[in-house]
C-alpha cells in the first residue's frame, strides 16, 4: 500500500518516472534493497515511518533530487554519496570510464587524472577497475573534494589521490598524465534546461559554462597538452549538439585521432583526441 501511495503522490511531478522513485523512497526509508518490498508486500508501516515518508515525498514534491534526498546514487555498480555540493552522477558519463579503460592496456601501470571529479564517480570507477592505476581527482570545489574523498574512502580505494584547483591548473607542475579525463559544465548560461528537471537544485559551477558551454571545454583543451604524456589521450563529455565544436577545438590544439562517440540514447556525448608530438 506504501508503495502504490507513493507512486501515485508523485505522479504529480511532470516527467518523473513515479514508481521507480517511489521504490528509492521506501528502500530508502526501510534501509532495505527493492527485493524486500516484493517478499514482505504484506508489511504495513508504523505510523513514524509513514511520518517520515510523507516528508520524503514532500521534499521530492517540492523538486528536491531523489539522489539528494536519500544522499547516494550508484555509479558503474558503486554506491556514492551524494550531497547539495556536488553534481549528481548520470548513467550516460559511464561511456567516459568505458572509453579510457579502452585506451590503455589492463596490465600497465598508468596515471590517469579526473578533472572537476564532484563525487569522484568517474575516478572511483577507473580505480576500481583497474587497482594498480594511479588517478588524480581534483576539483575547484572544496565541499565537493570533501565528498569525494569520503567516497574513495568508504570504496576502500587506495589508488586516489586528489588536489583542489581549476581544471589543469590543479595538476602537479611537472605531473604527466597518460589520460586526462572529464565531465565539465558544457550547458550554455541562458539555456532553458536549467530551470528543468533536476537541474535547479544542482551546482550551477558544475552545469553552467559560458555562452556556448564552451568556456570549461576550452581551458581544459589548451591546457592538457602541458599535462600529458606522448602518447596521451584526453577524454571529455559534452552536450548532444557540441561535438562538431569540441572536434574542432581539439584538433586546433594539436590532437590527432580526434573523434566523437554517441551515448546509449544514440546523442554525440564524448569527444576524444591523443597527442603524439611534443
Amino acid at each position: 500500500m506504501a508503495l502504490a501511495e507513493t507512486s501515485r503522490q508523485l505522479n504529480q511531478l511532470p516527467g518523473s518516472s513515479s514508481a521507480l522513485e517511489a521504490k528509492v523512497l521506501l528502500c530508502h526509508l526501510l534501509q532495505k534493497n527493492d527485493s524486500y518490498l516484493y517478499t514482505w508486500p504484506e508489511r504495513r508501516l508504523e505510523e513514524s515511518q509513514w511520518q517520515q515518508l510523507r516528508q520524503l515525498i514532500r521534499q521530492r514534491l517540492a523538486g528536491e533530487p531523489i539522489a539528494y534526498i536519500t544522499g547516494q546514487r550508484e555509479f558503474w555498480s558503486l554506491m556514492l554519496k551524494v550531497t547539495p555540493a556536488t553534481l549528481i552522477p548520470r548513467p550516460e558519463t559511464e561511456q567516459l570510464v568505458e572509453r579510457a579503460l579502452q585506451h590503455l592496456p589492463g596490465e600497465k601501470s598508468c596515471r590517469i587524472a579526473d578533472l572537476g571529479t564532484g563525487t569522484g564517480a568517474i575516478a572511483a570507477a577507473l580505480a576500481s577497475e583497474r587497482p594498480h592505476w594511479q588517478i588524480t581527482a581534483s576539483d575547484h570545489s572544496r565541499e565537493a573534494l570533501a565528498v569525494a574523498r569520503e567516497n574513495f574512502q568508504t570504496l576502500e580505494l587506495h589508488n586516489v589521490t586528489t588536489c583542489q584547483g581549476d581544471w589543469c591548473e590543479a595538476l602537479p607542475t611537472e605531473s604527466r598524465f597518460d589520460i586526462i579525463i572529464s565531465n565539465p559544465p558544457y550547458i550554455a548560461d541562458s539555456d532553458p534546461h536549467l530551470k528543468q528537471g533536476d537541474l535547479p537544485s544542482e551546482p550551477y559551477y558544475a552545469l553552467a559554462s559560458g555562452h556556448d558551454g564552451l568556456d570549461a571545454i576550452r581551458q581544459i583543451v589548451q591546457q592538457a597538452p602541458h599535462h600529458l604524456k606522448r602518447p596521451g589521450h584526453l577524454l571529455l563529455e559534452h552536450g548532444f549538439d557540441q561535438g562538431t565544436a569540441v572536434r574542432k577545438l581539439l584538433s586546433a590544439a594539436g590532437f590527432e585521432l580526434v573523434s566523437t562517440h554517441r551515448d546509449l540514447s544514440g546523442l554525440n556525448r564524448i569527444s576524444e583526441g591523443t597527442l603524439t608530438k611534443s
